[in-house]
């Protein structure tokens, strides 16, 4: 063997063979565009709500500017003049959003959880039918639904009050509630049902006792979800509560700054955060529970 074989031999054994990328195995590159990616879209979705928080800080004169920095004259005016009542009539909306989330949360949680239990566990005539009605209910828009509302709470005498109200925000609620607890409770084995009645336990109290516990993600996503529900929304709570200033919620409230000659950038920013702040605190008291939940319910139905 020649000395220039020998020498190629042993720098094909040092040199080892690429492997090739395994299935489903991002490159190099591939990976840093992905996260080029997300970083991108991770400011683009930060960037209006960081707007928001800075114009809040702005009088309303300064506030359309397009510079992102503080002004000289920035500062908790804004935030002042609202809690302080100087600038609508705001502690009384937040208390009208507080009563009316809160109460749509546990009435949609209650009717959802006892309604997708039941399909779940139970057969009984118009079954699927039923299920395939919750479904087919999500398709209609919200102003479709206005005029049937409107008259029905006039026929029940419930037009312009906070209970008429939480009711309109159920029906839209119960129904995708009610599909995703349903595919949650599949989930549970139903030996749990079984051993329950065994001990004693009566239908209900094997639902409250025994199957509420396991169902806890299932439950807080239905939670946020009917709670954010009847917290921002704005078309229902315009047609259906009274126009009295002290009657209304918060996102109805806020058009007082949105006025016909001009409109009060600074108070609204400043009215917008807090508004929001109630809804960041919700999700982070829900948020371990809201992945399990997610997936649980979207895999069976």
């Amino acid at each position: 063997m020649t000395v220039e074989a020998a020498s190629l031999k042993s720098v094909r054994r040092t040199v080892a063979p690429q492997r090739p990328p395994k299935r489903g195995e991002r490159s190099v590159p591939a990976s840093v565009g992905l996260h080029a990616a997300l970083v991108v879209a991770s400011l683009i979705a930060v960037f209006p709500v960081f707007w928001v928080l800075v114009t809040s800080f702005k009088p309303d004169a300064r506030a359309v500017e397009t510079t992102p920095h503080l002004v000289n004259d920035s500062g908790l005016g804004n935030y002042a003049r609202i809690l302080s009542g100087e600038k609508g009539n705001f502690l009384a909306w937040f208390g009208n959003s507080v009563t009316i989330a809160l109460l749509t949360t546990v009435v949609s949680v209650f009717l959802s959880a006892t309604t997708g239990y039941a399909a779940s566990r139970f057969r009984f005539p118009g079954k699927r039918s039923l299920m395939l009605t919750f479904l087919v209910v999500q398709m209609f828009p919200f102003a479709v639904l206005i005029v049937p509302l409107y008259n029905t709470l006039l026929a029940l005498g419930l037009q312009g009050t906070s209970l008429g109200l939480v009711l309109v925000y159920c029906t839209t609620a119960v129904p995708f509630c009610t599909y995703m607890l349903k595919g949650y409770f599949d989930t549970i084995p139903s030996d749990i049902d079984e051993a329950g009645r065994v001990d004693g336990l009566s239908p209900f109290g094997v639902f409250w006792r025994l199957v509420v516990p396991l169902a806890r993600p299932g439950l807080a996503v239905t939670a946020f979800y009917a709670f954010l529900t009847a917290w921002g929304e704005v078309a229902f709570a315009s047609a259906f509560l009274s126009a009295a200033d002290g009657s209304k919620t918060l996102a109805v409230g806020l058009q007082v700054f949105v006025q016909q000659n001009r409109t009060e950038w600074g108070h609204l920013a400043a009215a917008s955060i807090l508004v929001a702040v109630p809804a960041v605190v919700v999700f982070y008291l829900v948020q371990r529970f809201l992945v399990a939940g997610l997936s649980s319910g979207a895999v069976k139905g």
